[in-house]
């Protein structure tokens, strides 16, 4: 099948004057593996037994049980329950589950490579779960850098993120880091017994280097004071997207 090229008025078509996409010249990257990956204020690698002691205590005992509201495991009761969870995410076929550990190498918190495909060049990152004492630290933005630099650096097309409609938060988190939203897939997930309407948002290669760029501006060490506060705001931020919120709109500012 021969294409023409895009005119200024309209895409590449097909030799039947249909609009048909770009052709790729592009070869599938490898499927994502276990990996570590190693910045100024974290540490991101695979999730294995050496770490559940520290992983129990900083996401079960140390954080409140609203840590898990928006995960399909927990709050959990028993360190056995919690425990059950992470075999749970380790047996995934489509999975790569990874901690992060902060500058004291103590494990805060999960994060997985999900639905990896490498023929489409996609890959989720998923299952993210921070403890109390990670959230809102320079360490949770540069394994979310980390992650997704890895993906974009082996030569995925495309790299997502998924949540809960009504998680904030998440969509918060997203939108800072540079993920552009995509719409609500209504009705798409049940989870503890209730509906899940799910969020989308994605990065794109197309996007990564501009938002590559803003990520390691913000994580500079010159970006804070000595107290460690950043001193400019993340300039990947899509924040002031309007993302329905339960049926709603709502501009996050």
């Amino acid at each position: 099948m021969s294409e023409s090229a895009p005119s200024e008025n309209g895409p590449y078509r097909n030799e039947f004057g249909q609009p048909i996409g770009e052709p790729l010249h592009w070869t599938p990257p490898p499927a994502i593996g276990s990996v570590t990956l190693t910045g100024r204020t974290c540490r991101v690698e695979p999730l294995g037994e050496a770490h559940l002691d520290d992983l129990y205590e900083s996401l079960v005992v140390d954080s409140p049980p609203t840590t898990w509201t928006y995960i399909s495991g927990g709050p959990f009761s028993t360190r056995a329950d919690f425990l059950g969870y992470v075999d749970g995410l380790r047996a995934r076929a489509d999975a790569a589950p990874h901690v992060i550990l902060d500058g004291s190498g103590q494990a805060r918190g999960i994060a997985c490579y999900l639905r990896i495909a490498p023929a489409m060049g996609c890959v989720e990152v998923g299952a993210i779960t921070y403890a109390a004492a990670l959230r809102r630290t320079t360490a949770a933005t540069e394994a979310m850098h980390l992650l997704a630099d890895h993906v974009f650096a082996l030569g995925y097309r495309r790299y997502e993120w998924k949540c809960d409609a009504l998680n904030e938060a998440s969509r918060r988190a997203a939108l800072r880091l540079g993920f552009r939203y995509e719409g609500i897939f209504r009705q798409a997930v049940v989870y503890k017994g209730r509906n899940r309407d799910t969020a989308w948002f994605a990065l794109t290669d197309a996007d990564w280097p501009r938002v590559r760029e803003a990520h390691l501006a913000w994580l500079a060490p010159e970006n804070f004071d000595e107290q460690g506060r950043a001193l400019r705001p993340m300039a990947a931020s899509n924040v002031g997207t309007v993302v329905p919120d339960g049926g709603t709109s709502g501009r996050l500012s």
